[in-house]
């Protein structure tokens, strides 16, 4: 009997099932395309000759616990929803959580989307910093939400971890970028296994308290801002909308051995940014070097 009791479990930790990833969108918060774009970047998205991309976002899939969470809520979230329920093979339009990074328009305003207007969603609960809780909080009309108990904010602070379940846990890190309404925080998704950053926006990487090079020693997964390629890329000054050019990042991580090159995606694109289009001279570099770039959809398993 004992035999049969360790094949059982030997067999079901072969089919198990391990937390991951998965890519809801990949564009800068204006989306792709953006609105009143007329360059030959958009156009063609617009014309539907290449495929449109929905603002930067993860969602963490735990198919044992049947839990899943996402990461911002973003202006295309009743896309993502049904994008994320195809994936996880889960037809129900439970969330356990959302975690935002700030108050930009492209990572927080699709918590609408849960109010009496549209799903009209009980208790979901959405993880804040203390300026971004107060924010939402006194602000309509996100304050309805709450009134309304369509969510529940839930606090975190730099460098506290949520424990969600046995499998993982989720911690915040503070990272400098424009606040005007809310601190900003990227996210280290972690298991027993494996460990996946997630930064979507940060000013320039100088300006960060911790070294690039040793977070991505440090974890699995790397998924960075990517939000514009180079310097001159939009027709006002770059410094109005501060964020690491991809070109900087790449300089930053050039002496890096190709093992840690390859945990590196950048997300969070621009619609003028190159990386959009892989056909491009800037994406055949960039991942000749052994870099990436994240895709809709694109799944990583923790």
């Amino acid at each position: 009997m004992r035999i049969i009791i360790i094949l059982i479990l030997i067999v079901q930790n072969l089919f198990a099932q391990n937390p991951y990833i998965t890519v809801l969108g990949i564009a800068q918060d204006g989306g792709y395309p953006q609105a009143g774009c007329n360059k030959e970047c958009c156009k063609a998205v617009f014309e539907e000759k290449i495929p449109h991309q929905f603002v930067s976002c993860l969602a963490l899939i735990d198919p044992e616990a049947k839990q899943r969470w996402m990461f911002d809520a973003t202006p295309d979230f009743k896309e993502q929803l049904q994008l994320l329920k195809k994936i996880s093979k889960n037809n129900l339009n439970d969330i356990d959580g959302i975690f935002l990074t700030h108050a930009h328009i492209g990572h927080y305003t699709g918590i609408m989307n849960l109010g009496r207007e549209a799903m009209g969603a009980k208790n979901v609960k959405v993880y804040a910093m203390p300026r971004m809780k107060n924010y939402l909080e006194n602000n309509g009309p996100w304050s309805q939400l709450v009134n309304l108990q369509n969510i529940d904010l839930q606090a975190i602070n730099d460098n506290s971890t949520i424990e969600l379940n046995k499998n993982l846990s989720v911690q915040a890190i503070r990272v400098p970028h424009r606040d005007e309404y809310s601190e900003t925080v990227g996210f280290r998704i972690k298991t027993a296994k494996k460990s996946l950053i997630f930064i979507p926006d940060i000013d320039k990487w100088q300006k960060w308290n911790q070294d690039l090079k040793q977070v991505i020693r440090e974890n699995d997964y790397v998924f960075i801002d990517g939000t514009f390629y180079k310097d001159g890329e939009i027709n006002r000054p770059m410094s109005e909308v501060p964020h690491p050019f991809v070109s900087e990042s790449v300089d930053i991580l050039k002496d890096l051995p190709q093992s840690e090159k390859n945990k590196v995606y950048f997300i969070h694109l621009n619609h003028t940014n190159p990386l959009l289009r892989k056909n491009s001279t800037e994406y055949k570099s960039l991942t000749k070097q052994g870099f990436k770039v994240a895709f809709q959809g694109q799944k990583v398993e923790l």
